[in-house]
């Protein structure tokens, strides 16, 4: 195929001089237009050249100020009314009372959130926490993020449980009864929200992450192991920051029908973000920084969102399609329970 390209030269003058002119009036021209738009768009972005136009945005309807009578409260469970079975099993987060008691999370100001907590009369809210490794915890910063997470939320009153990564095999359709299939299901039924920590591997998520994910079903029965939970998600980079891995797990808690809360959390340069533990018993403590207030905030807005709508759970639950499904089955069933009722038909029962 033959392509010809069309273009009309401009005719050159002796001495360039018309050539030259051209060229000035259309530089003012351009210049002019310029000035023009900019003072239109400052006059829209209130003269600060602010394409986002914040002098548009909604002003707060309520300041939520620090309250000294909650602001360091804690609604932690003591180990005399804890569960000695599931503490041990589940809680490998917790620190000795009198390292708790000096830890910067017994510091931090969390008025509205315990506020709000403490209104939960009928049963604390409860969380699970998973996450993406399987190194011990002191040598996996998931694991130290996820603990940092954990002790933020019990804190807040939040019966924590830490599913343990190890044992569960790889995802297949015949061992639905594994014991650590099954635990890791009932603690998805169990809870009202999830915290999700993984590390960032080859530029995605883990596979011992995945693989737990996988063994979760969209619904076993009548019964959604995820559907309508909050959801938090955190990521641990070696290197630089990255947010790959907090933009699949939002896929993953979209797809798993979970509520996912707009924070998230990725700590770069994970290996220096915790202190070195003195003793190997100890817990390496995350240090001060713009990521570990960022931890606070995921934490802090987890516990809001959940306080929230766990009240309106089966609301969210009540969708057109399944209420439409379920009276069509229905109707089939009347149907088919009429046909069964005829001879030649004519209905028996009538007689």
């Amino acid at each position: 195929m033959k392509v010809t390209t069309c273009f009309r030269p401009i005719a050159p003058t002796t001495s360039g001089g018309l050539f030259k002119t051209h060229l000035k009036c259309t530089a003012h021209l351009a210049w002019g237009n310029s000035l023009r738009n900019t003072a239109r768009m400052s006059g829209t972005t209130n003269n600060q050249g602010d394409l986002n136009n914040n002098s548009v945005l909604r002003k707060p309807v309520q300041e939520f100020l620090p309250d000294p009578a909650w602001a360091h409260r804690s609604l932690a469970v003591p180990e005399k009314h804890d569960d000695g079975d599931v503490r041990a099993q589940y809680r490998p987060f917790l620190l000795t009372q009198d390292v708790a008691d000096e830890d910067w999370i017994s510091k931090l100001e969390l008025s509205t959130a315990v506020r709000m907590a403490s209104s939960e009369f009928e049963r604390n809210w409860r969380a699970v926490e998973d996450t993406g490794a399987l190194r011990e915890h002191a040598s996996s910063y998931s694991q130290l993020l996820s603990y940092e997470g954990s002790r933020i939320l019990w804190r807040l009153g939040c019966d924590v449980r830490v599913y343990n990564p190890s044992g569960p095999p790889i995802k297949d359709d015949v061992q639905h009864d594994h014991p650590k299939v099954q635990e890791l299901r009932e603690l998805s039924k169990w809870s009202d929200g999830h915290v999700w920590v993984c590390p960032e591997q080859h530029g995605t998520i883990t596979a011992v992450f995945k693989n737990q994910i996988d063994w979760i079903p969209l619904s076993t029965g009548s019964v959604r192991p995820t559907q309508g939970r909050t959801l938090a998600i955190a990521q641990v980079n070696g290197g630089s920051q990255s947010f790959n891995t907090v933009n699949q797990l939002r896929q993953l808690g979209r797809w798993m029908r979970m509520f996912t809360i707009p924070n998230q959390s990725s700590v770069p340069m994970a290996y220096k973000q915790f202190t070195d533990a003195t003793d190997k018993n100890d817990d390496n403590l995350m240090m001060p920084s713009g990521n570990r207030d960022r931890l606070v905030d995921c934490m802090e807005e987890l516990v809001k969102y959940t306080i929230l709508m766990r009240q309106h759970f089966d609301l969210f639950n009540d969708r057109f399609s399944e209420r439409e499904d379920k009276r069509r089955k229905e109707e089939e069933a009347r149907k088919k329970a009429e046909e069964s009722d005829s001879v030649n038909g004519v209905n028996v029962k009538s007689m």
